[in-house]
């Protein structure tokens, strides 16, 4: 275990699953203390419990919907109720719902993917900086997708959503030169999660389709990325990494093997 992320304070949002969970169990093999925010209290709870196991010296979880105003500023009350600074902050939380094109796509599919993956990042992180300008070495680090450098088909939100966050994590640079906030982007492709159960409602035939004879990118390795990210020394800032499996050449070139009959 190295010693440079031992009792650091680690805020991740979405920690319920996918990137959040293992990010939380990955910080906390680091020895990190961590606060976890989902809207998932009961899988969080779990998370926080092996995150402990692994070597967390505190894990405290609550309730956290960034896509209310509110939710957002009472999850941070409760943070300053355990500490006056936070070294990480990990925007994880987000996703992608639907793969319709924009004519026949919904607006509360819209609505979902641009309250996560934008507005929720930006009120995140007004909100959390506070704790973080006067701690130099700290880090923003916020999950996008090669989904914000190409776009595709029935994606038009989600990549409008994604190159959002690009640009705001680099206007987020800008605006932070010179306080010691280091600010970066993890664009993963394709990586099995929840995300795609979440992107088709539920159809898990569906969802599992996307990966079938490809060896895709793990939760775990987005995290370790995460890690890697976050424990650079002070002087050093990791502005953006794009982390593709290497069956996946672009979004459009993709190697499949075929199963064996």
């Amino acid at each position: 275990m190295s010693t440079k992320l031992a009792n650091k304070w680690i805020l991740i949002t979405g920690a319920s699953s996918g990137f959040g969970a293992a990010t939380a169990r990955a910080f906390g093999a680091q020895g990190a203390k961590l606060l976890l925010g989902a809207r998932r209290v009961e899988r969080l709870e779990a998370v926080a419990a092996d995150a402990k196991k692994a070597g967390s010296p505190a894990a405290q979880v609550r309730v956290l919907d960034i896509a209310q105003t509110k939710s957002v500023e009472d999850f941070m009350a409760w943070v300053r109720s355990h500490t006056d600074r936070v070294d990480v902050l990990v925007n994880n939380a987000g996703g992608a719902k639907g793969l319709e094109p924009v004519a026949q796509a919904r607006d509360e599919d819209w609505e979902f993917m641009m309250q996560t993956n934008v507005l929720g990042l930006l009120r995140m992180t007004r909100a959390c900086l506070p704790l973080m300008v006067n701690n130099p070495g700290s880090s923003i680090l916020n999950i996008g997708s090669v989904a914000g450098h190409v776009a595709y088909e029935g994606g038009a939100a989600y990549c409008g959503a994604k190159a959002a966050e690009l640009k705001i994590t680099q206007a987020l640079r800008l605006e932070l030169s010179g306080t010691g906030v280091r600010v970066g982007t993890i664009d993963p492709g394709l990586a099995e999660t929840e995300f795609s159960i979440v992107r088709f409602k539920g159809d898990a035939e569906r969802a599992k389709k996307v990966y079938e004879g490809i060896n895709p990118l793990t939760a775990e390795d987005i995290a370790e990325a995460l890690v890697w990210a976050a424990s650079r020394p002070p002087h050093v800032c990791i502005d953006e990494m794009i982390i593709k499996c290497t069956d996946q050449a672009a979004i459009h070139k993709v190697h499949r093997r075929t199963q064996a009959k």
